[in-house]
C-alpha cells in the first residue's frame, strides 16, 4: 500500500511510542544496574563485580545488534507489524525474567536469569529499529533528518520518564523491581495499537528494488561502509556513557546519575526537534561534525567534574552533542543509499549495538583496574572504611569516563573531509530510489 493512501499519522504514533518504550528500557537499566551489582555481583565476585555489570547490560545491546543484522532482512518478508509485536513479547518476557531474578538466591541461576533477560529486552529493541526506522523512511522519504530526529526524539523522552519514575521509586524506598514491571505497560498498549493498524512496505519494496540490487548498492559503495565504521564510535559515545551513568557519575559527583541522565535526555528531547532545520544550514554531515566535538568535550569535562553544577555544565556539552548522532546517522544513510533499503538501516544500527556489546565491559574492566589500584590491591577492597571506599570509586569512575572520551575525536577528520567534499560539489540532497 503506498504511504499517501495509509494514516501516516497514527503510524507515526506508534512508532513514537515504540521509541519511548525502548528508552524506558534504557532507564530501567541504568536505574537497575547498581541493584544488580549490589545485590547479585558484588555477593559473587567484589573484585570483578563492575565488570559483570557490565557485561550483563552489554547482553541487551548484543540482542539489539542481532535483530537489526537478521530482523532488518526479514522485515520485508514477515512485515512491519509482526516486527513490533516481536519486540513487545521480548520486553514482556525479559521484565518478566528480571523479576524472577531477583528472587531465585544470588548464584549461577540468577546470573543466567539476568543475561537471558536483558538479552530479550535487546532483542525487543532492536525488532523496534528493524520496523520503526524504515517505516518512518518510507512515510516522509523527502524529511528523513527532521522525522527521523522527531522519531527518536521519543528515546530521551522515555529515558525521562523512566528516571524520574526510579528515582521517585528510589526515594519512596520502594522495591527496585518496580521499575521492570512500569517497563512492561508501554509494550502492551503498543501491541494493542500495532493489532489494529495497517502499515506500508519499505521504500525498497514500493520501488521494486530488488534484494539482488538492494546489495550491490550496498558493496558497491565504499562510502556506506566508513559510514558503517563511523557508527561504532558515535553509538560508543552516545550509548555506553548514558548507560553507565548511574553506576559512575554518582560516584564522581555524589548525586543520583540518573538524576543527570533525566536532565539530558530532556535537553535531547526539545533539540532533536530542529534537527531538520539545522541539518538544512549545515548538512547532515556538517551535522556530525558538530555533535563529534561537542561529544568529545563533554565526556571529557564530565569526568572532571566534581560538584552537581559541573557536572550539569558538562552533561549539556555532551548532551548538545550526542543529541543529533544516532538519529542522524541513520538519516545520512536512508538519504545516500536508498537502494539499500532496511537492510542499509539496520546494518548500521548492527555496528552500534555491537559496539556498546564491547564498550560497556570494556568501561567495567576499567573500573575495576582503577579501583584495585587506588585501593592498593584487589585484597585491600574490603578493608577500606566507607569514606576511602568512596575516594576509590570516584577515582575509578573518572578513569572510566575518560577512556571513552577521545572516542568521538578519531572521528572529525572523517566528517571533515566529507563535509569538505560535499560543499565543493553543493550540499548532497536526499537520492531517490
Amino acid at each position: 500500500m503506498a504511504a499517501a493512501d495509509l494514516d501516516r499519522k497514527r503510524l507515526y504514533h506508534i512508532g513514537n511510542l515504540s521509541i519511548f518504550m525502548i528508552g524506558l528500557g534504557f532507564a530501567v537499566r541504568a536505574n537497575i544496574a547498581p541493584d544488580l551489582q549490589r545485590e547479585i555481583y558484588d555477593p559473587i565476585d567484589l573484585a570483578n563485580s563492575a565488570a559483570m555489570v557490565g557485561e550483563a547490560l552489554g547482553a541487551t545491546f548484543t540482542g539489539f545488534a542481532l535483530t537489526l543484522l537478521f530482523g532488518s532482512a526479514l522485515v520485508d518478508l514477515i512485515g512491519m507489524k509482526r516486527m513490533l509485536l516481536l519486540s513487545a513479547l521480548g520486553y514482556v518476557l525479559g521484565s518478566l525474567g528480571l523479576l524472577a531474578a531477583s528472587s531465585v538466591p544470588v548464584g549461577e541461576a540468577a546470573q543466567a536469569l539476568v543475561l537471558g533477560s536483558l538479552l530479550l529486552t535487546g532483542l525487543g529493541w532492536g525488532a523496534v529499529e528493524a520496523a520503526s526506522n524504515p517505516m518512518v523512511a518510507s512515510l516522509y522519504p523527502e524529511e528523513k533528518t527532521h522525522r527521523l530526529n522527531i522519531l527518536h526524539a521519543w528515546w530521551p523522552a522515555g529515558i525521562v520518564v523512566g528516571g524520574l519514575l526510579g528515582v521517585g521509586i528510589s526515594a519512596a524506598g520502594l522495591p527496585w523491581e518496580l521499575n521492570v514491571v512500569i517497563l512492561m505497560l508501554p509494550s502492551l498498549v503498543m501491541a494493542g495499537l500495532v493489532m489494529k493498524a495497517v502499515f506500508p512496505v519499505t521504500e525498497r519494496v514500493a520501488a521494486g528494488v530488488s534484494y539482488g540490487e538492494m546489495l550491490k548498492e550496498l558493496f558497491r559503495r565504499p562510502l556506506f561502509w566508513v559510514f558503517w565504521a563511523c557508527m561504532f564510535l558515535t553509538a560508543a559515545a552516545e550509548l555506553a556513557p548514558g548507560q553507565w551513568v548511574n553506576i559512575s557519575l554518582s560516584n564522581i559527583v555524589g548525586m543520583q546519575g540518573i538524576v543527570l541522565l533525566v536532565y539530558v535526555s530532556a535537553l535531547m528531547f526539545v533539540m532533536r526537534h530542529f534537527a531538520g532545520a539545522i541539518a538544512k544550514r549545515i548538512s547532515s554531515v556538517g551535522l556530525m561534525l558538530f555533535s563529534c566535538t561537542a561529544a568529545a568535550a563533554g565526556l571529557y569535562l564530565l569526568s572532571l567534574a566534581n560538584t552537581p553544577l559541573l557536572a550539569f555544565a558538562a552533561a549539556t556539552v555532551w548532551g548538545m552533542g550526542v543529541c543529533y548522532m544516532w538519529p542522524t546517522m541513520l538519516a545520512i544513510i536512508s538519504e545516500r543509499f536508498p537502494r539499500g533499503g532496511a537492510v542499509a538501516l539496520g546494518l548500521l544500527g548492527f555496528a552500534g549495538g555491537l559496539s556498546i556489546q564491547f564498550v560497556l565491559p570494556l568501561m567495567g574492566g576499567i573500573f575495576d583496574s582503577a579501583k584495585a589500584e587506588a585501593a592498593g590491591g584487589v585484597a585491600q577492597l574490603s578493608n577500606l572504611s566507607p569514606e576511602a571506599l568512596a575516594e576509590v570509586l570516584r577515582y575509578a569512575s573518572v578513569e572510566s569516563f575518560q577512556a571513552v572520551a577521545f572516542l568521538p575525536l578519531l572521528l572529525l577528520p572523517v566528517f571533515g573531509l566529507i563535509w569538505l567534499f560535499d560543499r565543493k560539489r553543493g550540499h548532497t540532497q536526499p537520492a531517490t530510489v
